[in-house]
């Protein structure tokens, strides 16, 4: 419960009070940039993350001056919210989505700028043979925002088959196919012409399964000769991002895509969450202008006495 002065000024919050302030350990380690945070609670959870000296466990919370270190290096905590960065790469075919390879293949990590604190997360991976739009956030809520499952964020691809695809199988496409890890569908397709055997389409998917575009072909009896990925979520590959070409988002475009996640509320939402009662406005810091009681509830029984008599 909240403490006044006589004068009606609430004061400070005992420390027992302190705890509102705190956040998720694996949140604000994925915040910081050190990964997503599916990664982050694997990291608490192999005991390779500590809490002021503690072994750290998954439903750890944290707070501004508590001491964290991830394999044993201090993590310092961003509590100020900065923008984060976003990066947009033309992935080529021949590179892996991956900073570790034990066969020693390129890897579009390679090609990122270094990053002063934290690193780059990757949104959604690619094949190793398929080229096209990747994404990179040093925030791991971002990441986890437009890849998670539940968020359906749309992909869409540009797919070359051999041969090409007749009613029934563009139904079955839409309805739902059984793989090994379960139904799998499309929810749009559309024919995009070509010249012989070579039929382009484009088609657009809310999950991010392995090898999801190229499976759902074999199981119809087609191969995939060229897969490209050109847009996922808001974000559209521009035609000047040639093959191995990165190009950095503005603040504003940044901005719109945490708006567009829903991460960040616009000045209009906002508005409408003040005018619907989510958010007070503030009053005037005045007391006798407030238009309310004022000071605390026994000084004004006392003043209310003093009147009386």
């Amino acid at each position: 419960m909240p403490r006044y002065s006589y004068m009606g000024r609430p004061l400070k919050a005992r420390p027992e009070e302190l705890e509102d302030t705190s956040e998720k350990l694996h949140k604000a380690l994925a915040t910081a940039g050190m990964g997503s945070r599916r990664e982050m609670e694997q990291l608490i959870a192999d005991g390779r993350v500590t809490l002021n000296g503690q072994v750290a466990k998954v439903a750890d919370r944290v707070k501004q001056g508590d001491l964290v270190k991830v394999n044993g290096k201090v993590v310092r905590l961003g509590w100020r919210k900065q923008i984060p960065r976003v990066l947009i790469y033309h992935k080529q075919e021949g590179e892996i989505v991956s900073r570790d390879d034990p066969e020693g293949r390129p890897s579009v990590f390679d090609n990122l700028p270094s990053v002063r604190s934290g690193r780059w997360i990757s949104i959604g991976r690619l094949d190793f043979n398929t080229e096209g739009l990747l994404i990179f956030t040093t925030d791991g809520e971002l990441a986890n925002h437009l890849t998670h499952p539940r968020y359906e964020v749309e992909r869409e691809y540009a797919v070359r088959l051999i041969g090409a695809l007749d009613a029934a199988q563009m139904n079955s496409l839409l309805t739902g196919v059984e793989l090994d890890d379960g139904i799998a569908k499309v929810d749009q397709i559309v024919p995009a012409g070509g010249e012989g055997v070579n039929q382009w389409y484009h088609l657009i998917i809310k999950e991010g399964r392995n090898r999801e575009v190229r499976r759902l072909m074999e199981h119809l009896g087609l191969t995939v000769s060229r897969l490209i990925r050109v847009r996922f979520g808001p974000i559209a590959m521009p035609s000047r991002l040639k093959r191995g070409m990165k190009e950095e988002l503005s603040e504003e475009e940044v901005e719109a895509l945490l708006r567009w996640s829903g991460m960040v509320k616009s000045a209009a939402e906002q508005r409408k969450s003040e005018d619907a009662g989510e958010v007070k406005r503030p009053e005037s810091k005045r007391p006798e202008m407030a238009g309310g009681k004022v000071g605390h509830p026994y000084r004004r029984r006392l003043n209310n006495k003093g009147e009386r008599q």
